[in-house]
């Protein structure tokens, strides 16, 4: 088909709207670009290492495109590589297209929804047990904390045996903003884990759920709670034994105590002889600064927890 040279003329200027980071062939509204960013964003550069602002940058939120403003990583899969640039070993689903980079040896990352550069994606280098590296620009980001958002946001409490483990696989449930490990149910306050371990205050090991209803409700997280560990251990969780790794809901309110309720039932019309106790939930004291995302930190897996599908 032949363009006449008005065609030609609007189809450049659609061009210049993408190069200049402002518009895209649909008419979709992306943030205007300084020099650098576009530098990088558009025309596919590289920050300086060690330079960017989030390359040593560890606050709790979601880490989102400059350009078009898409959700990209969450801070529970951001690492420290020593490379001079922001690491994570995941994205969030549907969020990063890869595509082979024109040197035909690396592999190009770029935002799903508008193809800003982001970086390099690398794999077999060990640094997590995923074995995965995005390697992202700090310019090609922007981060909004969890807590720009604690108003609409809820918190749940679960015990099921060693709070590694526990906060570990509920970092990954999607609709989950963080997971703190600490402990409740006792009488004593502000207990240590050396106090607690001696069976005398009473306190389970616990992990604090912080998450979005709109995006994940409290029965899939009791579900996916119930899933994750051995809800019919009565003395503990795998080889944890005492009163502190017992299966535990601490309910909110009977909103909550009821869906537990509902869910035990379930699974024990499977042929699950549940053994988790529910209580009302207590105040809740975080455990020490060594205990948060333990396995991140030392790149290992939970030894007695795993997903299990019962539902």
């Amino acid at each position: 088909m032949k363009l006449n040279k008005f065609a030609i003329f609007l189809y450049v200027l659609g061009l210049i709207g993408i190069i200049a980071g402002g518009i895209s062939m649909a008419g979709e509204k992306y943030k205007k670009l300084t020099k650098e960013e576009e530098r990088v964003i558009i025309y596919k550069g590289t920050e300086k290492p060690f330079s960017g602002e989030y390359y040593k940058f560890d606050g709790k939120g979601t880490y989102f495109c400059k350009r078009c403003g898409a959700p990209l990583y969450k801070s529970e899969d951001k690492f420290d590589a020593g490379c001079g640039w922001p690491s994570f070993d995941d994205e969030i689903p549907g969020a990063i297209k890869r595509i082979p980079d024109s040197d035909g040896i690396r592999t190009e990352i770029v935002c799903a929804k508008c193809g800003a550069h982001l970086g390099h994606i690398f794999e077999g280098e060990g640094f997590t047990p995923k074995n995965v590296r995005h390697c992202v620009n700090s310019i090609s980001l922007t981060f909004k904390p969890y807590s720009e958002k604690e108003g609409s946001m809820k918190k749940a409490y679960f015990a099921g045996g060693c709070f590694w483990g526990v906060e570990y696989l509920f970092e990954k449930k999607d609709g989950v903003l963080d997971v703190v490990s600490g402990y409740m149910g006792g009488h004593k306050d502000n207990p240590t884990y050396e106090e607690v371990c001696s069976h005398k205050t009473g306190h389970r090991e616990v992990v604090e759920v912080t998450y979005d209803p709109q995006k994940v409700s409290y029965e899939e997280l009791a579900k996916y709670f119930f899933e994750i560990h051995d809800p019919t251990q009565a003395d503990g969780q795998g080889p944890d034994i005492g009163e502190q790794y017992k299966s535990t809901i601490f309910y909110n309110d009977e909103f909550e105590k009821k869906i537990a309720e509902k869910l035990i039932s379930i699974l024990k019309e499977k042929g699950y002889n549940v053994v988790t106790e529910l209580k009302p939930a207590s105040k809740f004291y975080k455990a020490e600064e060594y205990h948060q995302n333990y396995y991140r930190k030392h790149n290992k897996e939970p030894y007695c927890h795993i997903y299990k599908k019962r539902f």
